[in-house]
C-alpha cells in the first residue's frame, strides 16, 4: 500500500500589498469582487492570489501527491486565527481582516490555541502510519514549535527545500506537480532543516563532543 500522506500548507501574508488590493473598494478584478460579495472565495484561491507563485506551487503539489486515510482531507491550510482549514473553505474580507490582526508566533494563544486544537484532532484521526508534510518555513519555530509536539516523527519536510527561497520553492513545487516526481522527505527533527550553516555548526559541536 502506498504511503498515506497529508499536507499542511503555511498561509499567505494577509497584511501586505497584495492584500491591500483586495481591500480597495474600487478594485474590479474577479477575486476582489468575490471576497466582498456572496459566499466569498475559497481560501486556496485567495491565498494563491496573495502569495503568488509559492502558494500556487504548494497547492498544486499537495493536490498532486496527497494520499490521506479514508474520510480525511489531504490538504490543510494553517491560518493565523482559525487553526487548520480545507482549501475549499469560503472566506470574505472580514476573514482576511481577522487573519491580518494576528501574527504567526508560536507563543501567541490567538494563533496557537486553535492550531493546537485542530492539529491534535487531525493527529488522532490519521493514526500513526500517515506522513504529515509541512510545506512552509521549517527554519524557524512559528510552525515547527506548534506542530512537532503533536505529530512527532510523522512530521516531515521536502529535503530539496533546503537552501532555496520562496520563489525558487514555488517553481520547484509546480515543476514536480506537473512531472509527477515527488520530493524526498526528511523528518523535521533533521538538522538540515535549519540550513547549511546550522548543519555545519551542529557537526562541529558533535565533533568537539566526541574529541578525547
Amino acid at each position: 500500500m502506498a504511503q498515506r500522506r497529508i499536507f499542511l500548507l503555511s498561509p499567505a501574508s494577509c497584511g501586505g500589498k497584495r492584500a491591500a488590493l483586495l481591500f480597495n473598494e474600487r478594485a474590479e478584478f474577479a477575486i476582489a469582487q468575490k471576497v466582498r460579495s456572496g459566499p466569498g472565495a475559497s481560501i486556496g484561491e485567495v491565498f494563491s492570489f496573495l502569495s503568488g507563485l509559492y502558494f500556487r506551487g504548494k497547492l498544486a503539489y499537495a493536490n498532486a501527491f496527497q494520499n490521506p486515510p479514508r474520510g480525511i482531507g489531504g490538504i490543510h491550510i494553517i491560518t493565523p486565527t482559525d487553526g487548520l482549514c480545507p482549501p475549499d473553505l469560503m472566506i470574505r474580507l472580514v476573514d482576511l481582516e481577522r487573519f491580518a490582526t494576528v501574527p504567526i508566533e508560536a507563543d501567541d494563544p490567538r494563533y496557537r490555541t486553535p492550531l493546537d486544537r485542530d492539529s491534535s484532532a487531525l493527529a488522532a484521526a490519521i493514526g500513526g502510519n500517515s506522513q504529515v508534510v509541512l510545506l512552509g518555513s521549517v527554519a524557524t519555530g512559528k510552525y515547527v514549535d506548534a506542530l512537532l509536539p503533536v505529530f512527532g516523527s510523522r512530521l516531515v519536510f521536502p529535503a530539496e527545500f533546503v537552501g532555496h527561497g520562496d520563489m525558487a520553492r514555488g517553481g520547484m513545487l509546480l515543476q514536480r506537480a506537473a512531472s509527477g516526481e515527488e520530493f524526498s522527505y526528511l523528518p523535521i527533527s533533521h538538522p538540515s532543516r535549519l540550513g547549511l550553516r546550522a548543519t555545519k555548526a551542529r557537526a562541529r559541536e558533535e565533533a568537539r563532543a566526541d574529541a578525547p
